[in-house]
């Protein structure tokens, strides 16, 4: 299994440790760099799965290191920053950067937000399956359609989406932020309502077309995965 790599792009020597370890805690790989300069050293020698990169650093500022990132790779980026300008987050995100989270930040989300971005990026390497099949459950990719017992049905968008995250991965355990940051790609603010409401049309939908259908497991205290 090949290791993840990320580059921790930092000046603050405490800050930078304390995401190194962060990271190795969950079984990552880790490079500090403590400047802009320091850090384009490091993107020439080798690829990166990842980079957490500091707006505020000596010499060449992570503005400027963004541009020569997106120039250079296609790593994703998330921007750990003090600043809080509406304007600074809008005009990283335009340059390249995937994520933006504020200083100080909670150790947690940070695990979270590094676990999505991964997540999603891994996924859009993977060959494609063109038909999820799962129990009696057939969802094309390329014509948008959901069978159950091979009747259609019909799913909103987000129902779509859910239905396909779940089926992609039907024996992992999705955690609630995980699936807001998968399916809706806006940070998680606790918002239960919105996932129950669309996980709970989803099940009855998938219920009403077939009664004795079990599909969508809902692991308490953890989240939801497809029904074994």
């Amino acid at each position: 299994m090949n290791e993840t790599k990320i580059l921790v792009v930092e000046d603050d020597n405490d800050i930078n440790q304390l995401l190194c370890n962060i990271a190795k805690k969950n079984n990552y790989h880790t490079q500090p760099a403590y400047s802009g300069t320091e850090a384009l050293i490091y993107l020439d020698k080798q690829d990166w799965d990842l980079i957490l990169l500091d707006l505020m650093l000596p010499g060449m500022d992570g503005e400027q290191i963004l541009n020569k990132i997106t120039e250079k790779v296609t790593t994703p980026v998330i921007i750990i920053s003090a600043k809080t300008e509406k304007e600074t987050k809008i005009n990283s995100l335009k340059i390249g950067a995937d994520d933006f989270i504020t200083k100080p930040f909670d150790i947690d989300e940070v695990v979270a937000r590094m676990e999505s971005l991964l997540r999603r990026y891994r996924n859009a390497k993977k060959p494609q399956q063109d038909v999820l099949t799962y129990k009696d459950i057939q969802l094309d990719k390329n014509t948008k359609t959901v069978t159950v017992n091979g009747s259609i049905i019909t799913l909103t968008a987000r129902e779509y989406q859910i239905l396909q995250l779940l089926m992609e991965s039907p024996q992992k355990v999705f955690s609630k932020p995980n699936l807001f940051e998968s399916v809706w790609g806006e940070p998680y603010h606790a918002d239960d309502n919105t996932i129950n409401v669309h996980m709970s049309n989803l099940r009855n939908k998938l219920t009403k077309a077939n009664p004795d259908g079990q599909y969508i497991k809902t692991v308490w205290g953890m989240g939801y995965r497809m029904e074994s």
